[in-house]
Protein backbone atom coordinates (compact mmCIF):
# COMPACT_ATOMS: atom_id res chain seq x y z
CA UNK A 1 0.00 0.00 0.00
CA UNK A 2 1.12 3.55 -0.67
CA UNK A 3 -0.14 6.85 0.63
CA UNK A 4 -2.79 8.33 -1.63
CA UNK A 5 -0.60 11.44 -2.02
CA UNK A 6 2.48 9.32 -2.83
CA UNK A 7 4.49 10.95 -0.06
CA UNK A 8 5.65 7.57 1.24
CA UNK A 9 4.48 3.98 1.47
CA UNK A 10 1.91 4.26 4.21
CA UNK A 11 1.95 1.86 7.20
CA UNK A 12 -1.78 1.25 7.38
CA UNK A 13 -2.18 -2.54 7.61
CA UNK A 14 -3.84 -2.53 11.04
CA UNK A 15 -6.10 0.38 10.11
CA UNK A 16 -7.05 -1.11 6.76
CA UNK A 17 -7.80 -4.50 8.28
CA UNK A 18 -10.08 -2.81 10.80
CA UNK A 19 -11.81 -0.91 8.00
CA UNK A 20 -12.12 -4.13 6.01
CA UNK A 21 -14.02 -5.96 8.76
CA UNK A 22 -17.49 -4.77 7.63
CA UNK A 23 -16.63 -5.79 4.07
CA UNK A 24 -15.19 -9.18 4.95
CA UNK A 25 -17.57 -10.22 7.72
CA UNK A 26 -16.87 -13.00 10.20
CA UNK A 27 -16.37 -15.88 7.78
CA UNK A 28 -14.61 -19.02 9.05
CA UNK A 29 -10.91 -19.34 8.23
CA UNK A 30 -11.55 -22.02 5.62
CA UNK A 31 -13.47 -19.46 3.58
CA UNK A 32 -10.41 -17.26 3.08
CA UNK A 33 -8.99 -14.32 4.97
CA UNK A 34 -7.38 -10.91 4.73
CA UNK A 35 -4.45 -10.58 7.14
CA UNK A 36 -1.32 -8.60 7.93
CA UNK A 37 2.15 -9.72 6.86
CA UNK A 38 5.72 -8.89 7.92
CA UNK A 39 5.45 -5.17 7.16
CA UNK A 40 2.76 -2.60 7.89
CA UNK A 41 2.62 -1.65 4.23
CA UNK A 42 1.40 -5.12 3.26
CA UNK A 43 -1.88 -7.00 3.12
CA UNK A 44 -2.15 -10.73 2.43
CA UNK A 45 -5.26 -12.30 0.94
CA UNK A 46 -5.77 -16.05 1.42
CA UNK A 47 -8.38 -17.81 -0.69
CA UNK A 48 -10.31 -20.87 0.28
CA UNK A 49 -9.55 -24.16 -1.53
CA UNK A 50 -10.96 -24.42 -5.06
CA UNK A 51 -11.22 -27.17 -7.65
CA UNK A 52 -11.96 -24.90 -10.62
CA UNK A 53 -10.04 -21.93 -11.91
CA UNK A 54 -13.31 -20.05 -12.45
CA UNK A 55 -14.20 -20.12 -8.75
CA UNK A 56 -10.63 -19.27 -7.77
CA UNK A 57 -10.65 -16.27 -10.08
CA UNK A 58 -13.94 -15.02 -8.66
CA UNK A 59 -12.62 -15.15 -5.10
CA UNK A 60 -9.36 -13.42 -6.05
CA UNK A 61 -11.32 -10.61 -7.70
CA UNK A 62 -13.49 -10.29 -4.60
CA UNK A 63 -10.55 -10.09 -2.17
CA UNK A 64 -8.74 -7.50 -4.25
CA UNK A 65 -11.88 -5.36 -4.44
CA UNK A 66 -12.49 -5.57 -0.68
CA UNK A 67 -8.87 -4.81 0.19
CA UNK A 68 -8.71 -1.91 -2.26
CA UNK A 69 -11.92 -0.40 -0.90
CA UNK A 70 -10.67 -0.66 2.68
CA UNK A 71 -7.31 0.85 1.73
CA UNK A 72 -9.00 3.82 0.08
CA UNK A 73 -11.06 4.42 3.22
CA UNK A 74 -7.77 4.67 5.11
CA UNK A 75 -6.24 7.11 2.62
CA UNK A 76 -4.05 4.51 0.92
CA UNK A 77 -3.79 2.94 -2.52
CA UNK A 78 -3.54 -0.81 -2.99
CA UNK A 79 -1.20 -2.22 -5.62
CA UNK A 80 -0.55 -5.84 -6.63
CA UNK A 81 3.21 -5.65 -7.10
CA UNK A 82 6.13 -7.81 -5.99
CA UNK A 83 7.94 -4.71 -4.70
CA UNK A 84 6.94 -1.15 -3.94
CA UNK A 85 7.58 1.05 -6.99
CA UNK A 86 7.92 4.16 -4.81
CA UNK A 87 10.68 4.81 -2.26
CA UNK A 88 9.69 3.37 1.09
CA UNK A 89 10.94 2.87 4.64
CA UNK A 90 9.44 -0.52 5.57
CA UNK A 91 7.91 -0.69 9.05
CA UNK A 92 7.49 -4.05 10.74
CA UNK A 93 4.26 -5.42 12.13
CA UNK A 94 5.03 -6.03 15.80
CA UNK A 95 4.59 -9.59 16.97
CA UNK A 96 6.81 -11.89 18.99
CA UNK A 97 7.86 -13.80 15.87
CA UNK A 98 8.44 -10.76 13.64
CA UNK A 99 10.36 -8.96 16.38
CA UNK A 100 12.62 -12.00 16.74
CA UNK A 101 13.19 -12.06 12.98
CA UNK A 102 14.17 -8.41 12.97
CA UNK A 103 16.56 -8.91 15.89
CA UNK A 104 18.11 -11.99 14.29
CA UNK A 105 18.51 -10.73 10.73
CA UNK A 106 19.10 -7.02 11.25
CA UNK A 107 19.24 -4.75 8.23
CA UNK A 108 18.12 -7.50 5.87
CA UNK A 109 14.84 -7.91 7.78
CA UNK A 110 14.39 -4.17 8.23
CA UNK A 111 14.76 -3.53 4.49
CA UNK A 112 12.56 -6.41 3.41
CA UNK A 113 9.27 -5.55 1.70
CA UNK A 114 8.14 -7.99 -0.99
CA UNK A 115 4.93 -9.71 -2.06
CA UNK A 116 4.84 -13.22 -3.52
CA UNK A 117 2.13 -15.52 -4.82
CA UNK A 118 1.95 -18.88 -3.01
CA UNK A 119 -0.10 -21.70 -4.53
CA UNK A 120 -1.12 -24.68 -2.39
CA UNK A 121 -2.00 -27.90 -4.20
CA UNK A 122 -3.45 -30.86 -2.30
CA UNK A 123 -1.50 -34.12 -2.01
CA UNK A 124 -2.45 -37.45 -0.45
CA UNK A 125 0.58 -38.04 1.78
CA UNK A 126 3.93 -36.71 2.94
CA UNK A 127 5.66 -39.20 0.65
CA UNK A 128 3.69 -37.97 -2.35
CA UNK A 129 4.47 -34.37 -1.38
CA UNK A 130 8.21 -35.03 -1.44
CA UNK A 131 7.92 -37.08 -4.62
CA UNK A 132 6.30 -34.01 -6.17
CA UNK A 133 8.87 -31.58 -4.78
CA UNK A 134 11.71 -33.64 -6.24
CA UNK A 135 10.09 -33.65 -9.70
CA UNK A 136 8.88 -30.04 -10.04
CA UNK A 137 12.08 -28.27 -8.99
CA UNK A 138 13.43 -27.92 -12.56
CA UNK A 139 10.13 -26.42 -13.75
CA UNK A 140 9.83 -23.60 -11.22
CA UNK A 141 12.00 -20.94 -12.96
CA UNK A 142 9.55 -20.57 -15.89
CA UNK A 143 6.76 -19.89 -13.36
CA UNK A 144 8.85 -17.06 -11.96
CA UNK A 145 9.44 -15.66 -15.44
CA UNK A 146 5.73 -15.67 -16.26
CA UNK A 147 4.73 -14.05 -12.95
CA UNK A 148 7.54 -11.47 -12.80
CA UNK A 149 6.07 -8.21 -11.52
CA UNK A 150 8.74 -6.37 -9.53
CA UNK A 151 11.08 -4.40 -11.80
CA UNK A 152 11.27 -1.31 -9.58
CA UNK A 153 13.02 -0.91 -6.23
CA UNK A 154 13.09 2.29 -4.17
CA UNK A 155 11.86 4.33 -7.13
CA UNK A 156 14.48 3.06 -9.60
CA UNK A 157 14.57 0.43 -12.32
CA UNK A 158 16.37 -2.62 -10.89
CA UNK A 159 17.05 -4.04 -14.40
CA UNK A 160 15.40 -7.26 -13.16
CA UNK A 161 11.95 -8.50 -14.14
CA UNK A 162 11.60 -9.95 -10.62
CA UNK A 163 13.71 -8.06 -8.13
CA UNK A 164 11.50 -9.53 -5.40
CA UNK A 165 13.17 -12.89 -5.95
CA UNK A 166 16.60 -11.34 -5.46
CA UNK A 167 15.51 -9.74 -2.19
CA UNK A 168 14.01 -13.05 -1.04
CA UNK A 169 17.26 -14.81 -1.88
CA UNK A 170 19.00 -12.94 0.96
CA UNK A 171 17.29 -15.19 3.49
CA UNK A 172 19.46 -18.14 4.52
CA UNK A 173 17.05 -20.93 3.54
CA UNK A 174 15.46 -19.46 0.41
CA UNK A 175 15.39 -20.45 -3.25
CA UNK A 176 16.05 -23.75 -5.06
CA UNK A 177 16.47 -26.90 -3.01
CA UNK A 178 18.10 -30.33 -3.21
CA UNK A 179 16.38 -33.62 -4.10
CA UNK A 180 15.08 -35.09 -0.82
CA UNK A 181 14.23 -38.63 -1.93
CA UNK A 182 11.64 -39.36 0.76
CA UNK A 183 9.53 -37.79 3.46
CA UNK A 184 12.19 -38.75 5.99
CA UNK A 185 14.82 -37.08 3.81
CA UNK A 186 12.77 -33.89 3.69
CA UNK A 187 12.15 -33.94 7.43
CA UNK A 188 15.83 -34.50 8.15
CA UNK A 189 16.85 -31.61 5.89
CA UNK A 190 14.36 -29.22 7.53
CA UNK A 191 15.25 -30.35 11.05
CA UNK A 192 18.95 -29.81 10.38
CA UNK A 193 18.27 -26.28 9.16
CA UNK A 194 16.28 -25.46 12.29
CA UNK A 195 18.86 -27.11 14.54
CA UNK A 196 21.46 -24.58 13.38
CA UNK A 197 19.65 -21.96 15.45
CA UNK A 198 19.77 -19.52 12.52
CA UNK A 199 16.12 -19.93 11.50
CA UNK A 200 13.43 -18.79 13.91
CA UNK A 201 11.14 -21.69 13.00
CA UNK A 202 10.09 -23.98 10.17
CA UNK A 203 8.11 -21.14 8.61
CA UNK A 204 11.44 -19.61 7.59
CA UNK A 205 12.28 -22.52 5.31
CA UNK A 206 11.67 -20.35 2.25
CA UNK A 207 12.28 -22.96 -0.45
CA UNK A 208 10.78 -22.14 -3.87
CA UNK A 209 8.42 -25.02 -3.12
CA UNK A 210 7.91 -26.87 0.13
CA UNK A 211 5.68 -29.32 1.94
CA UNK A 212 3.25 -27.24 3.96
CA UNK A 213 3.60 -27.52 7.72
CA UNK A 214 -0.08 -26.64 8.24
CA UNK A 215 -2.00 -28.12 5.31
CA UNK A 216 -1.92 -31.40 3.33
CA UNK A 217 -0.42 -29.56 0.37
CA UNK A 218 2.64 -28.77 -1.65
CA UNK A 219 3.19 -25.01 -1.52
CA UNK A 220 4.73 -23.47 -4.64
CA UNK A 221 6.24 -20.14 -3.58
CA UNK A 222 8.45 -19.08 -6.49
CA UNK A 223 6.10 -16.58 -8.15
CA UNK A 224 5.71 -12.84 -7.75
CA UNK A 225 2.26 -11.56 -6.88
CA UNK A 226 0.82 -10.90 -10.33
CA UNK A 227 -0.52 -7.56 -11.50
CA UNK A 228 -3.38 -9.18 -13.42
CA UNK A 229 -5.75 -11.60 -11.67
CA UNK A 230 -5.87 -13.65 -14.87
CA UNK A 231 -2.11 -14.17 -14.67
CA UNK A 232 -2.49 -15.30 -11.06
CA UNK A 233 -4.98 -17.92 -12.20
CA UNK A 234 -2.54 -18.97 -14.93
CA UNK A 235 0.15 -19.58 -12.30
CA UNK A 236 -2.36 -21.54 -10.20
CA UNK A 237 -3.43 -23.71 -13.14
CA UNK A 238 0.16 -24.46 -14.13
CA UNK A 239 1.07 -25.18 -10.51
CA UNK A 240 -1.76 -27.66 -10.09
CA UNK A 241 -0.85 -29.33 -13.37
CA UNK A 242 2.82 -29.55 -12.34
CA UNK A 243 1.87 -31.21 -9.05
CA UNK A 244 -0.50 -33.65 -10.74
CA UNK A 245 2.08 -34.52 -13.40
CA UNK A 246 4.81 -35.01 -10.81
CA UNK A 247 2.56 -37.12 -8.58
CA UNK A 248 1.84 -39.45 -11.48
CA UNK A 249 5.55 -39.67 -12.30
CA UNK A 250 6.37 -40.46 -8.67
CA UNK A 251 3.66 -43.12 -8.49
CA UNK A 252 4.97 -44.62 -11.74
CA UNK A 253 8.55 -44.76 -10.54
CA UNK A 254 9.84 -42.09 -12.92
CA UNK A 255 13.08 -40.79 -11.37
CA UNK A 256 13.46 -37.14 -10.42
CA UNK A 257 15.38 -35.05 -12.97
CA UNK A 258 19.10 -34.84 -12.33
CA UNK A 259 19.97 -31.20 -11.80
CA UNK A 260 22.19 -29.65 -9.17
CA UNK A 261 20.84 -26.95 -6.90
CA UNK A 262 23.57 -24.66 -8.24
CA UNK A 263 22.26 -25.17 -11.77
CA UNK A 264 18.73 -24.39 -10.63
CA UNK A 265 19.96 -21.22 -8.93
CA UNK A 266 21.38 -20.09 -12.28
CA UNK A 267 18.10 -20.90 -14.06
CA UNK A 268 16.11 -19.05 -11.39
CA UNK A 269 18.41 -16.03 -11.59
CA UNK A 270 18.00 -15.96 -15.38
CA UNK A 271 14.22 -16.04 -15.03
CA UNK A 272 14.35 -13.22 -12.48
CA UNK A 273 16.63 -11.12 -14.65
CA UNK A 274 14.78 -11.36 -17.94
CA UNK A 275 11.28 -12.64 -17.23
CA UNK A 276 9.52 -13.18 -20.53
CA UNK A 277 11.76 -10.80 -22.50
CA UNK A 278 14.96 -12.77 -22.91
CA UNK A 279 16.42 -16.23 -22.97
CA UNK A 280 15.59 -18.63 -20.16
CA UNK A 281 17.20 -21.97 -19.31
CA UNK A 282 15.43 -24.95 -20.87
CA UNK A 283 14.39 -27.33 -18.03
CA UNK A 284 15.16 -30.39 -20.17
CA UNK A 285 18.50 -29.44 -21.72
CA UNK A 286 19.71 -26.67 -19.39
CA UNK A 287 20.74 -24.70 -22.46
CA UNK A 288 19.53 -21.19 -23.36
CA UNK A 289 16.20 -20.93 -25.17
CA UNK A 290 13.73 -18.13 -25.73
CA UNK A 291 11.12 -17.50 -23.07
CA UNK A 292 8.38 -18.54 -25.50
CA UNK A 293 10.13 -21.83 -26.19
CA UNK A 294 10.68 -22.59 -22.52
CA UNK A 295 7.09 -21.75 -21.58
CA UNK A 296 5.86 -23.91 -24.47
CA UNK A 297 8.00 -26.77 -23.13
CA UNK A 298 6.46 -26.30 -19.67
CA UNK A 299 2.89 -26.26 -21.02
CA UNK A 300 3.52 -29.35 -23.14
CA UNK A 301 4.99 -31.13 -20.12
CA UNK A 302 1.79 -30.65 -18.13
CA UNK A 303 -0.71 -30.68 -21.02
CA UNK A 304 -2.34 -34.02 -20.11
CA UNK A 305 -2.99 -32.73 -16.58
CA UNK A 306 -4.31 -29.43 -17.92
CA UNK A 307 -6.65 -31.29 -20.27
CA UNK A 308 -7.90 -33.57 -17.50
CA UNK A 309 -8.67 -30.57 -15.28
CA UNK A 310 -10.39 -28.64 -18.07
CA UNK A 311 -7.70 -25.93 -17.99
CA UNK A 312 -5.98 -26.52 -21.34
CA UNK A 313 -7.72 -23.83 -23.38
CA UNK A 314 -7.58 -21.31 -20.54
CA UNK A 315 -3.83 -21.77 -20.14
CA UNK A 316 -3.11 -21.67 -23.88
CA UNK A 317 -5.13 -18.48 -24.30
CA UNK A 318 -3.67 -16.84 -21.23
CA UNK A 319 -0.09 -17.59 -22.25
CA UNK A 320 -0.72 -16.03 -25.64
CA UNK A 321 -2.26 -12.96 -24.01
CA UNK A 322 0.62 -12.61 -21.58
CA UNK A 323 3.23 -12.66 -24.32
CA UNK A 324 1.17 -10.24 -26.43
CA UNK A 325 0.53 -7.66 -23.69
CA UNK A 326 3.43 -8.36 -21.35
CA UNK A 327 3.46 -9.51 -17.73
CA UNK A 328 3.51 -7.08 -14.82
CA UNK A 329 7.24 -6.41 -15.11
CA UNK A 330 6.99 -5.51 -18.79
CA UNK A 331 4.04 -3.22 -18.24
CA UNK A 332 5.52 -1.48 -15.19
CA UNK A 333 8.82 -0.85 -16.96
CA UNK A 334 7.21 0.48 -20.13
CA UNK A 335 5.08 2.97 -18.18
CA UNK A 336 8.01 3.97 -15.98
CA UNK A 337 10.20 4.64 -19.00
CA UNK A 338 7.53 6.58 -20.90
CA UNK A 339 5.65 8.44 -18.16
CA UNK A 340 7.43 8.15 -14.80
CA UNK A 341 6.78 6.79 -11.34
CA UNK A 342 3.36 8.30 -10.67
CA UNK A 343 2.06 6.72 -13.86
CA UNK A 344 3.31 3.33 -12.66
CA UNK A 345 1.31 3.76 -9.46
CA UNK A 346 -1.76 4.68 -11.53
CA UNK A 347 -1.29 1.54 -13.64
CA UNK A 348 -0.89 -0.72 -10.62
CA UNK A 349 -3.87 0.70 -8.73
CA UNK A 350 -6.11 0.37 -11.77
CA UNK A 351 -5.01 -3.09 -12.89
CA UNK A 352 -5.09 -4.57 -9.38
CA UNK A 353 -8.87 -4.46 -9.39
CA UNK A 354 -9.47 -4.65 -13.15
CA UNK A 355 -11.60 -7.43 -14.59
CA UNK A 356 -9.40 -10.28 -15.89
Amino acid sequence: MVDAHLDDSRPTAAEVLQLATPLVGNAPDELGSLVAELKQQQLEANTSPHDTMESLQAELVSWRAKASSAAQRGGALLMASGTSPVPVVPLAVHSERYDRMTQQFGMMAREHLTCGCHVHVAVDSDEEAVGVLDRIRTWLPPLLALSANSPLWQGADSDYASYRSQVMDRWPAAGPYDVFGSADGYRTAVDRLIATGVLIDEGMVYFDARSSAHHPTVEIRVADVCLDVGDTVLIAALSRALVETAAQEWAGGVPAPEASTQLLRVATWQAARWGTQGDLIDPLTFKPATAREVVATLVDHVRPALRAAGDERRVDNRVERLFALGNGAVRQREVFRDSGLNAVVDLLVKETVAAP
